[in-house]
């Protein structure tokens, strides 16, 4: 037996050596590849994935994330149709496109309150309140939301809700600045601190103010079938997002030099995107006042979503506006957030 057991030793030492001599085979586990469509060009509203690329947080999550461009495709297509895993869109957005048939669902509150203002030029003394708009013109977006939002506003303020429309897009700020037109909407956060910088002199109102409710303006979704495929992923993507936006609020000066290196072709007024987030942070839009950061709150989600459902702005994929009110709870989650 002594015998038998040293040949069984001598066997497997063999063995041992012969197969430290084999080359090595890396069995280590690819990054999860992840995309992100924009909503627009860079701004410090994506901020945090940038951070998130640019600090090696989506590395450490076991991510590769490729933020995608903007393109003239809106983030919430490229969702939908699987072409992106991720993208940012807007609060009403969402509840449009997925009304409308669209596997889209909200996974992330990139600002936790309503960052538009409606805006008007300072020396304007015949508009003091909402109800001064009646009959006035203003430059729009495009979008059935705003007409519908803006009429609310009006009437909350005891107007009748009527006013003449011109589709502008960004030429908007241009045409109130010059007179041609008599209010637009802006983001207090982007455009309102840009105003700020250059000395516009403009007064506001908040939609608030006149019975809009609170919204996580602008978010990050993805699709149901996303989610469902890709949970990990989806869970490692988001929480290193969330640390992404993190980081730019405790440090936003750090913050704002590697987003502004990250996108130099594209950034070009340091003024701007430090003030931008600045602003952001003041006003407890990425983190609020309570400490909540990404969460969606499902009160504040769904009472948008009844706001629109009420205003008729909400359609069926066959293009009709719904009769019954949509199971809002289902246009979003936080359950892949830590």
């Amino acid at each position: 037996m002594a015998i038998l057991n040293r040949r069984r030793l001598l066997s497997a030492l063999a063995l041992s050596g012969a197969m430290s001599l084999l080359p090595v085979t890396s069995f280590a586990k690819e990054p999860a590849k992840v995309t992100v469509a924009l909503d627009w060009t860079v701004n410090t509203n994506h901020i945090g994935m940038f951070i998130a690329r640019d600090q090696g947080f989506y590395k450490e999550a076991g991510l590769d994330v490729t933020i995608l461009p903007y393109s003239d495709t809106s983030a919430g297509v490229l969702v939908a149709s699987g072409a992106a895993d991720f993208g940012i869109v807007g609060s009403t957005g969402l509840f449009a496109q997925r009304t409308a048939g669209a596997d889209l669902v909200g996974t992330y509150a990139v600002v936790q309150h309503e960052t538009g203002r409606l805006v008007f030029m300072d020396d304007r003394q015949d508009i003091q309140s909402p109800k001064d708009l009646d009959g006035k013109t203003y430059a729009g977006f495009g979008s059935n939301w705003e007409r519908r939002m803006i009429a609310s506003m009006i009437r909350a303020d005891g107007g009748k809700g009527e006013f003449e429309i011109v589709t502008l897009g960004t030429s908007a700020y241009e045409a109130l600045a010059n007179g041609a037109v008599d209010f637009t909407l802006e983001i207090v956060t982007w455009e309102g601190v840009k105003n700020e910088l250059e000395g516009v002199k403009q007064r506001a109102f908040r939609y608030s103010d006149y019975g809009v409710p609170d919204q996580h303006t602008t978010l990050l979704v993805s699709s149901g079938k996303y989610l469902s495929e890709n949970s990990d992923a989806a869970k490692a993507f988001l929480s290193a997002t969330q640390r992404g936006y993190a980081f730019a609020a405790d440090h936003p000066d750090e913050a704002a030099d590697i987003l502004i290196r990250g996108n130099q072709d594209v950034l070009t007024d340091d003024k701007l995107i430090r003030a931008s987030l600045k602003a952001l942070n003041d006003g407890h839009f990425l983190r609020d006042s309570d400490g909540t950061i990404g969460k969606m709150r499902p009160e504040t989600m769904n009472a948008m979503g009844e706001f629109l459902f009420k205003a008729q702005i909400l359609y069926d994929k066959e293009g009709a506006v719904v009769q019954e009110k949509p199971d809002f709870s289902a246009y979003f989650t936080n359950d892949f957030l830590p």
